[in-house]
């Protein structure tokens, strides 16, 4: 069965420290609420890489305290820094995180063998799987089909999340290796993800948008793809609407809509403004509340 993750996003104070008792209530309303499969914990969403050490060692505590055994977990821990990295690994495995992820190096232009050393020293001293982070929009980083073979030579690199818009890619890699996990990462591209194989998804709209998601994938594994297809669009104006009012901030003030504490972005992010806010309640009026 295919399974959904939301992406964790991370409630910040306005002074940039974490706010504990909001990235609880975000935690809850994920797993009591959406009824996600998952969280992805410390990924874009969640502002990972605004994060100092310390909070991301907090952010990996909170997640798993609250989370317990509800619902599966996956930990991002790729750093530029892979001394961080090989020990977030560690760190989340001692804490009971059932799978690792991490993003590929980005920033250096760095070579596949140096890509590939980065996640072999990352799973090499920890009994745990990793699931490769691939977002080349972000790290500018595109792996081929033979480089993700190399890759899955390592058998504690297990799968992928695939945020790519190369679907060709896609296809290739699902018929290459077809025991392998494929979650997309692209929520506005869901139903031709699903129509080439993967495993299930994880995204940031998730948060809000869990159970149209959810039904567009039943949806789509009974047959019915009109309807998958009508979910996918009424998902993509959520997502235009979302990315128009500066998605990372509108995500958590939506949330404030649906009476969860989400806290605000931490700077250099954008912080709340009248236009923003009052945006945000549109959203949540037009395509999230329910009669």
């Amino acid at each position: 069965m295919k399974k959904l993750y939301s992406a964790l996003m991370t409630a910040f104070n306005d002074d940039g420290s974490i706010n504990e008792a909001g990235t609880r209530e975000m935690i809850r309303y994920n797993i009591d609420v959406n009824k996600v499969d998952g969280l992805y914990v410390g990924g874009s969403t969640g502002e990972n890489f605004n994060m100092s050490h310390e909070q991301k060692e907090q952010v990996f505590k909170i997640a798993i305290d609250e989370a317990k055994n509800d619902v599966d977990l996956i930990a991002q821990v790729g750093s530029l820094d892979l001394n961080e990295s090989k020990y977030l690994a560690k760190f989340v495995t001692d804490l009971g995180y059932p799978h690792i992820s991490a993003v590929t190096p980005f920033y250096y232009n760095y070579t596949f063998e140096q890509i590939k050393d980065y996640y072999n020293e990352i799973v090499k001293d920890v009994d745990n799987e990793l699931i490769i982070y691939s977002i080349p929009v972000l790290t500018g980083v595109s792996l081929s089909l033979d480089q993700f073979a190399e890759l899955f030579e390592n058998p504690k690199i297990i799968g992928i999340k695939y945020t790519n818009a190369d679907f060709f890619l896609l296809e290739r890699v699902r018929n290459r290796f077809p025991d392998k996990l494929i979650l997309s990462g692209f929520d506005e591209m869901l139903l031709p993800a699903l129509a080439l194989g993967v495993d299930g998804a994880i995204g940031s709209t998730y948060n809000l948008n869990a159970k149209r998601a959810k039904a567009e994938m039943n949806a789509f594994d009974a047959g019915d793809i009109d309807k998958a297809r009508q979910l996918q669009k009424d998902s993509n104006d959520l997502i235009s609407a979302l990315i128009a009012n500066d998605i990372y901030p509108s995500l958590k003030l939506v949330f404030k809509e649906l009476g969860v504490n989400a806290g605000v972005t931490k700077k250099p992010m954008a912080q709340p403004t009248s236009e923003m806010i009052a945006g945000a309640k549109k959203i949540y009026n037009d395509y999230l509340k329910e009669d």
